[in-house]
């Protein structure tokens, strides 16, 4: 015989892996945000904290698949549980990146700069949050709209960001080396921001997909 909990308790577990994946994401932004915001003294432990964040996130990621390996019946098509999880992941691995390169950078890294990109990140991040976490009460457009909005701007604000950025290494008083390792870190940024536009957009698409 059938057992209708166990099947709605599989479901929430789907739920609560993708939801526990995209506070990982907001995790390791955060995090992100405070390496900026010191004086890099504390550098190696917020380094050690965004490893084990990614790893975190990496292990759920893990369980989402082994939960699709061994349940019948899924909450949304196995294909979108699973291009989201993969989505989700995608975010701290980056924002990881990100933070090793500022660890071992030589040049002259320009904070404020990089914090502009950041916050634009973090309020994208947000809205993936709020977007994932929508899921679970149904899969209605109308639902995540106005996050699916917010995030739409933050990806469109952080590409005229990273313009000024260029213009500014192209025309301010800096060698080849330094253009070459700040153009990286800023890419890896802008990577960042599109990772969560990506995330969203497959929660967009289910939505979508189910209304």
């Amino acid at each position: 015989m059938i057992s209708f909990k166990k099947l709605l308790g599989k479901e929430e577990k789907f739920y609560d892996l993708l939801e526990a994946s995209a506070e990982e994401a907001r995790v390791s932004t955060d995090l992100l945000v405070k390496i900026l915001g010191n004086d890099g003294s504390m550098a190696a432990v917020n380094i050690h904290e965004i490893i084990q964040t990614r790893r975190k996130d990496k292990r759920i990621t893990q369980e989402i698949t082994e939960e699709l390996c061994k349940t019948f019946v899924t909450p949304l098509e196995r294909e979108d549980i699973e291009a989201l999880s993969l989505a989700l992941y995608r975010i701290p691995k980056t924002v990881e990146k990100i933070v090793e390169r500022l660890s071992i950078c030589p040049a002259r890294v320009p904070r404020a700069s990089l914090q502009k990109q950041v916050v634009l990140l973090e309020q994208a991040v947000e809205s993936v949050v709020a977007m994932v976490k929508a899921l679970r009460q149904g899969t209605q457009v109308e639902r995540i709209t106005d996050h699916h909005a917010k995030l739409q701007f933050a990806e469109g604000e952080a590409d005229k960001v990273m313009l000024a950025l260029v213009k500014d290494l192209y025309n301010g008083p800096y060698d080849a080396k330094e253009v070459f390792i700040l153009m990286e870190l800023y890419d890896l940024v802008e990577t960042a921001v599109d990772r969560a536009r990506d995330a969203g957009q497959v929660v967009f698409m289910i939505m979508l997909k189910y209304s």
